[in-house]
C-alpha cells in the first residue's frame, strides 16, 4: 500500500438484509480497488469463492479474465485507487460478490479522516449480524436457510444444518476475529513490499 493521506470511514451494507448485515471500516485513502476488494471479504466474512465487481459512477471494476471472456467493459481493478473516485463524505458505490447470488453491499464513504500516527489500518469499528453462507441462494435463499434452521419442525430442518455442518447464529459477529485478519493481511501486504 503507498502511502495515505487520509483514511476513509466506510459503512459497508448487505442490500436487502434484514434485518440489516453491516461494517463500519477505516481504510486507506491510498489502496486499490483489488485490496478493498480482499478487506470486504475479510470484515464480511466471505471466503472469496466467487467473482465480484465494483460498480462505480455506471462504470465497472473487477478482475478480468480473458480466458473466460467475462466482459470487455471491465476495468482491472488492480489499476485503481479510491482515492481517485472519493472527494467528499456521502459517496456511495456498489459491490457485488458472487454473480449466482448476487450479494450487492452499499459502499457508504461516512467520513475523510486524517491518519492517526501509531494506528494500524485497515481497522473495523464495528458490525452487526453474520454474514451469510456461501451459497444459500442471495438474499431470498438466506432468508429460507434461517426459517429452516430455526423451526426444528420445517421440511428441510436437519438437511439445512447438514448442509451448513455447524450451529449457525445470525445475530453473531467477531469484530476481534475479524480484526486480527485484517491485521495478518496487512503484515502480508507490507511483507509483499519488502
Amino acid at each position: 500500500m503507498s502511502a495515505s493521506a487520509s483514511v476513509y470511514q466506510i459503512k459497508v451494507t448487505l442490500n436487502d438484509s434484514k434485518p440489516p448485515i453491516w461494517r463500519r471500516v477505516l481504510v486507506p485513502d491510498s489502496i486499490s480497488l483489488h485490496q478493498l476488494h480482499t478487506i470486504l471479504q475479510i470484515v464480511m466474512g466471505w471466503t472469496n469463492s466467487h467473482l465480484h465487481q465494483f460498480i462505480m459512477n455506471d462504470e465497472y471494476y473487477g478482475e478480468p479474465d480473458m480466458e473466460d471472456g467475462y466482459s470487455e467493459d471491465l476495468k482491472n481493478e488492480k489499476r485503481y485507487r479510491l482515492n481517485q473516485f472519493i472527494n467528499r463524505k456521502g459517496f456511495k458505490f456498489i459491490y457485488e460478490y458472487d454473480f449466482g447470488d448476487s450479494w450487492e453491499h452499499t459502499i457508504l464513504i461516512e467520513g475523510i479522516l486524517p491518519i492517526e500516527q501509531g494506528k494500524q489500518y485497515p481497522v473495523c469499528l464495528e458490525g452487526k449480524r453474520a454474514c451469510p453462507p456461501e451459497d444459500v441462494g442471495g438474499a431470498w435463499g438466506y432468508d429460507d436457510f434461517l426459517e429452516a434452521i430455526a423451526n426444528p419442525k420445517h421440511s428441510e430442518h436437519e438437511e439445512m444444518l447438514e448442509w451448513y455442518g455447524e450451529d449457525f447464529d445470525p445475530e453473531f459477529f467477531d469484530i476481534e476475529d475479524v480484526n486480527l485478519g485484517l491485521r495478518q493481511y496487512a503484515a502480508r501486504a507490507r511483507m509483499a513490499k519488502l
